[in-house]
């Protein structure tokens, strides 16, 4: 198996699940607001997705600070679709 961070798995600690919440809850009130300004149609739905995309990446700069992460956490078990053979 290749030996690349940019995909590997990083476990929250306990100030990583708060920032991952509070990046959530910001983008969940920015929707919330722009609720009452923008109408339903497909320019809605291009917000929404642009915020969930934006969302992601913000919880994944979370993700990548190490003060954020679980320290000597086991590396987690790969799907069972994912295993050789399975």
């Amino acid at each position: 198996m290749p030996n690349n961070d940019e995909f590997a798995v990083h476990r929250l600690n306990k100030r990583g699940l708060e920032m991952a919440e509070a990046v959530a809850e910001l983008f969940a009130t920015l929707l919330a607001g722009l609720d009452g300004i923008i109408s339903v149609g497909r320019e809605r739905s291009l917000v929404v997705t642009k915020l969930q995309e934006a969302s992601l990446f913000a919880k994944r700069a979370v993700a990548l600070d190490p003060v954020n992460q679980e320290q000597n956490a086991p590396p987690p078990e790969p799907a069972e679709e994912a295993k050789p053979g399975g």
